[in-house]
């Protein structure tokens, strides 16, 4: 296929793009380069540099090139952010998706996959989400994506076009060869600012809260391998394109881990007993998150290779490292 990833010099997207240009697809990325990295693309992918709710390029894309299939990671997506400046994210996540996905309609592309997120579940109810879950996010960040969600299927479920959306659980960890890995300056996901205190670009971790009503007072999350969110897109285009037939899928692990061991975990991989602090909660952070996964695993006959905390966390230290002596 000749696929059109916006966002795919980013942390997720650039992973999804090695291994579609492994599996033999021409793949075009479009992305501002705000959080991405040209770089990250190894396989000479091409690269237009341009934001995705640019009217004018999109048509300038879809009328040259005759994509079959748009994979669209492009956007913000960090929660206490989205608080503050709520704008930002129904700018960039769901104004600009709708300009994206009436694109993809009127160019009547065949596939399009959508990085979705499980904050569109909210607080939950403390137990695993399944997809039928009540759809209550509770915070501007889950709110855009759900409205984005909301406009594919009314946008393209009259059309020929099938959509995946995949909402992601706490993705986490790097390429296992070292070849790319999550470069966000002010990084907020777990794992990474683990690494990052452990190599000392921190002084110590912060842990948000510490009297959640779970085991050890600290949130609970669902931690993906990048990899494997990677192969659950690969996974999904196959499915849209074999099966004919849209889906909405979690995509995750099925069992979480607290803060507390996420961290203890950290100083026994990295070998580096780094300090933690205890600040007040974040403002729209669940105190468990964790995903339901048998849906996926019918339908794609998906099959995590790294389910594994300990792995996760090697990929991301030894990137990590690797990026601290660049």
């Amino acid at each position: 296929m000749k696929i059109l990833v916006t966002g795919g010099a980013g942390y997720i997207g650039s992973h999804v793009v090695r291994q579609l240009s492994e599996a033999g697809n021409t793949v075009v990325v479009l992305d501002d380069l705000s959080t991405g990295y040209a770089d990250s693309l190894i396989h000479g992918e091409k690269l237009v540099v341009g934001n995705v709710g640019d009217q004018d390029l999109l048509e300038k894309l879809f009328s040259t090139e005759n994509f079959q299939a748009v994979m669209h990671f492009a956007g913000s997506i960090v929660v206490s952010e989205s608080v503050r400046d709520p704008e930002k994210y129904f700018k960039n996540n769901t104004a600009n998706t709708l300009i994206l996905a009436s694109t993809a309609a009127k160019y009547k592309i065949k596939q399009f996959i959508f990085s979705s997120t499980a904050a569109v579940y909210g607080f939950g109810d403390g137990q695993p989400c399944s997809e039928e879950s009540k759809l209550q996010p509770c915070n501007p960040y889950g709110l855009s994506k759900l409205m984005s969600e909301q406009m594919l299927q009314d946008l393209f479920n009259p059309s020929e076009t099938r959509y995946g959306i995949l909402r992601y659980f706490n993705v986490a960890g790097a390429d296992p060869q070292g070849r790319m890995g999550q470069r966000t300056p002010e990084a907020t996901h777990l794992v990474k600012v683990c690494c990052e205190v452990a190599c000392g670009l921190r002084p110590e971790l912060e842990i948000y809260g510490s009297n959640y009503p779970t085991a050890d007072g600290t949130c609970v999350r669902d931690y993906i391998h990048v990899e494997d969110l990677a192969m659950a897109h690969l996974a999904t285009l196959d499915y849209l394109e074999t099966k004919n037939d849209s889906v909405i899928l979690n995509v995750g692990y099925g069992h979480g881990y607290s803060v507390n061991q996420v961290v203890e975990k950290a100083k026994k991989v990295t070998g580096v007993g780094f300090q933690t602090r205890i600040s007040p909660p974040r403002e729209g952070d669940p105190a468990t998150l964790i995903a339901k996964t048998d849906k996926i695993q019918k339908l794609l006959q998906w099959k995590p290779k790294y389910n594994s905390l300990d792995v996760i966390i090697a990929d991301a230290w030894r990137w990590e490292k690797n990026l601290n002596v660049r």
